[in-house]
């Protein structure tokens, strides 16, 4: 399964409809009071403004005080939980995760720091959202592992109750391999379209992988990748309606990348109606369904212990 959850992908909407918010005010000092300590983690009143405006935003709602309050405690026991287990997540993960959102926005991740702190609102403070999120979900998978299981009865008794159609379309596993025309940075427009036609001219005479590859091997600034495989139930809707469309033995359309012109040698195609988009679909969301419930579950269980003190 993905190691980020609906949640986090929920909150990064949540983030890009408050990066569009109105510019506001730098919080004055008076918002580094502490609010509240949670299991030994302080919440200001600047982590409150924040969250507030965060939700605000997004929810076109204002929520009430003791409401993002109680989000915010939530944020520090579930990483404290964590780390009595000896469970962190690094910071790399979770500048990873900062530079996705900036990625589904068409920003770096300096762009949108920019965008965000215009908007008076804190990197730091969506990042320690992050990590929250990120440690929550891998605890719970990894506590709940075994009821977190989708067996082929449940998909198939979920498919049978949609009643739809397509629920025994096979799904294939692909054999391909990237093949490159390597375009020196910064090439003209004119370099890049006498390239392009190379790629056309290889791809014309690619008619069967054993030939084809080696073919391509031998030509100049040309790269022949490792071969990956891939099943139809992993590939975007335009990249599986592309490899539907080719035969085995042939090359896709070449596309542009920061190297060069890349096609995929379709190489291999096998039948598998273990894991076909739509049994993809409903495992994840069966798969949603478990997390959500369990996940609640333990949230009320360790909020219980946890030492809460009111300023």
């Amino acid at each position: 399964m993905p190691r980020t959850s609906v949640r986090l992908r929920s909150f990064r909407r949540w983030v890009a409809s408050a990066a569009l918010a109105a510019a506001v005010a730098v919080p004055a000092a008076a918002f580094a009071q502490v609010v509240v300590i949670a299991n030994g983690s302080p919440i200001t009143a600047y982590d409150i403004e924040q969250r507030t405006k965060l939700i605000a935003t997004s929810t076109h709602k204002a929520p009430t005080r003791q409401e993002v309050i109680q989000d915010l405690i939530d944020d520090r026991i579930k990483i404290t939980k964590a780390k009595s287990y000896g469970f962190e997540v690094p910071d790399t993960e979770v500048d990873q995760a900062f530079a996705n959102m900036a990625k589904n926005q068409h920003l770096s991740p300096q762009q949108f720091t920019q965008v965000l702190e215009r908007a008076g609102i804190s990197p730091t403070t969506i990042k320690a959202r992050v990590r929250a999120e990120l440690t929550w979900t891998q605890l719970v998978r990894g506590r709940y592992s075994a009821s977190l299981e989708i067996g082929e009865s449940e998909i198939s008794k979920a498919l049978s109750e949609r009643n739809d159609s397509q629920g025994d379309v096979a799904g294939y596993i692909y054999t391909l391999y990237p093949v490159m025309v390597l375009v020196p940075p910064g090439s003209s427009a004119a370099v890049m379209e006498a390239k392009r036609r190379e790629a056309e001219n290889l791809r014309g005479r690619f008619i069967s992988c054993n030939e084809g590859l080696a073919f391509s091997r031998a030509l100049r600034d040309v790269a022949v990748r490792e071969p990956i495989s891939r099943s139809t139930a992993d590939l975007a809707p335009q990249l599986r309606e592309l490899l539907g469309s080719i035969q085995v033995g042939h090359l896709t359309t070449p596309e542009a990348t920061a190297q060069g012109l890349q096609m995929f040698a379709l190489c291999d195609k096998k039948e598998s109606k273990t894991d076909s988009p739509l049994k993809r679909e409903v495992r994840q969301a069966l798969y949603a369904k478990k997390f959500d419930v369990e996940a609640k579950k333990y949230l009320d269980e360790i909020r219980k212990s946890a030492m809460i003190e009111y300023k």
